[in-house]
């Protein structure tokens, strides 16, 4: 899927080790957790960005959405998932793909995860222009369906 950028499901001290942030360093290369490195920690809820190494994507959104070591809250999703949005918004991206934030490593419940992050995306679209297009990359059905759920409540066809 070629988009402007991905969102990273990240620590805030966007050190870019297992789940979806292993899987970002392992196919973006070095050049990604340097940036990282430059960035320093960031406040939880935050959002950073950096290029996109080696990926197809231009740019790597790393939303803040746990601390090193600590499980995700509903605050620091919600949070994570308008600042990623506001980070899109500033450089006028087209297309952002997130995965279902906190619900690896960050251990939050996947169908809150899924509430949380789409009404917070569907408020941002209503009241900003960019990014034109949000997609959720999710890992399986269980996930899919979670998302799907809650998208046909909050947008009906």
């Amino acid at each position: 899927m070629a988009v402007d950028a991905i969102v990273n499901a990240a620590n805030n001290d966007l050190q870019l080790g297992a789940g979806v942030a292993g899987a970002i360093r392992r196919k973006g290369g070095p050049t990604i957790q340097e940036e990282c490195d430059r960035i320093g920690r960031i406040p939880l809820g935050e959002a950073a960005v950096t290029t996109g190494g080696r990926l197809q994507a231009r740019y790597v959104i790393h939303a803040a959405s746990m601390a090193l070591g600590q499980p995700t809250t509903e605050a620091s999703l919600r949070a994570a998932t308008r600042n990623s949005l506001l980070r899109a918004k500033e450089r006028e991206l087209g297309e952002v793909a997130f995965p279902a934030l906190g619900t690896g490593v960050g251990g939050f419940p996947l169908e809150r995860c899924a509430r949380a992050m789409l009404e917070e995306t569907a408020a941002f679209l209503r009241a900003e222009r960019w990014p034109e297009r949000v997609c959720f990359v999710l890992f399986d059905q269980e996930a899919f369906r979670a998302f799907e759920q809650v998208r046909r409540e909050l947008i009906p066809e």
